[in-house]
């Protein structure tokens, strides 16, 4: 089987990650830096591009890196309208959707079919995204709400969280993920607790929205009375309160930090407060984790936890002593996201899956009597 190179870009607030592959195999990665102050002359994130590019290939030269042989650039997907899960050629709908922010998220990973675009053109290969964050595979049942006209939409971290169950089918189940059930985490400055069935993601906690487990800067679920409250007595806005859902909640609005380490050795120095916060964001994993089982009608293969605070053998402990009934619980520290894009790309090349057209049309666009 041949192999195949792919370089995978991820851009990020203030920088971009990139790693070239041959086949599995890393041959070099970098986190290239951007100035904050220079990104900040641009009016929209689209107008980075030239300058992001640059950096890369400046970087890339100084290395002694070439591009000339590299069969297909993945960029992170972002500012898409909700698709099912797989791999994606950058298009040009998927360009305008990406430069314009057609899911009214403005985030550096619109940059990554817009980048990936940019390389294919310039070396003659293939431009592709792969499991963008909004991916949507929900079940209806997982739609509707006790609201009539609001539905739920979930942003989970679909990337890394399909890869995981891709690799645990294949390494330890010896089986394709379309045949395997599971409940997939991602624990980071994000918290993702998902349930896959037979190949696709079935439901999960919007973590943009404020659904799920506190995490270091995300409040997590909380009583819509007791959050009304709350706004009356800080005299808070609707930006204020979205706020807490993504970047001023959980560890944050409790402790002032975000740094998972910091406060479990405050935790460990004798901090009560400090211990209790990060049970609390323990058990609340482990509830929702036995709310995807129950998705699942209790046929769960295995529990796969996946993020940088996995890293935390107590994490783990706590969450394997808790529900180990369900599944046998897996760990797996840090993340997949850059081998993830290279491999939906190499699968899509091998004849393993066919990619998938954006057609810029969302997945899911009602129920038959909301017409």
């Amino acid at each position: 089987m041949k192999k195949y190179k792919v370089l995978a870009l991820n851009p990020g607030s203030t920088s971009t990650k990139i790693a070239l592959f041959d086949g599995e195999e890393c041959l070099f990665s970098k986190n290239v830096s951007h100035d904050a102050g220079e990104l900040e002359k641009f009016a929209t994130l689209s107008e980075q591009l030239p300058y992001r590019r640059d950096m890369i290939l400046s970087l890339l030269k100084e290395a002694n890196v070439s591009l000339e042989d590299v069969d297909v650039f993945v960029g992170r997907g972002g500012g898409l309208v909700a698709m099912e899960g797989g791999t994606y050629e950058v298009t040009d709908l998927m360009l305008e959707h990406a430069k314009n922010y057609a899911n009214g998220v403005i985030h550096p990973a619109s940059l990554g079919p817009q980048l990936a675009r940019e390389f294919a053109e310039q070396y003659g290969a293939k431009a592709m995204v792969v499991n963008p964050p909004d991916v949507d595979e929900l079940q209806d049942l997982a739609r509707m709400t006790g609201i009539k006209g609001v539905n739920r939409v979930i942003h989970l971290h679909a990337l890394n969280l399909k890869e995981t169950a891709i690799r645990h089918s294949k390494n330890v189940m010896n089986k394709k993920y379309e045949e395997c059930n599971y409940v997939v985490c991602h624990i980071g400055g994000g918290i993702s607790v998902s349930a896959h069935r037979q190949g696709k993601m079935v439901d999960g906690y919007d973590i943009v929205g404020g659904e799920g487990p506190m995490a270091p800067t995300r409040c997590g679920s909380v009583s819509v009375a007791d959050l009304l409250q709350y706004m009356k007595k800080e005299n808070l806005e609707i930006a204020d309160v979205k706020k807490l859902c993504t970047r001023t909640g959980g560890f944050v609005s409790h402790t002032g930090i975000s740094d998972a380490l910091e406060l479990t050795k405050r935790a460990q120095a004798g901090d009560k407060y400090a211990e209790m916060l990060w049970n609390t964001m323990i058990y609340q994993i482990e509830k929702c984790i036995g709310s995807m089982a129950a998705v699942l009608h209790g046929k769960v293969d295995g529990i796969l936890l996946g993020g940088g605070m996995v890293y935390n053998e107590d994490l783990v402990r706590q969450i394997t002593e808790s529900c180990s009934f369900i599944a046998p619980v897996y760990a797996y520290p840090g993340e997949f996201e850059m081998e993830a894009m290279a491999a939906g790309a190499i699968r899509v090349l091998n004849g393993e899956e066919e990619v998938k057209e954006y057609t810029g049309k969302l997945v899911w666009d009602g129920f038959p009597w909301q017409e």
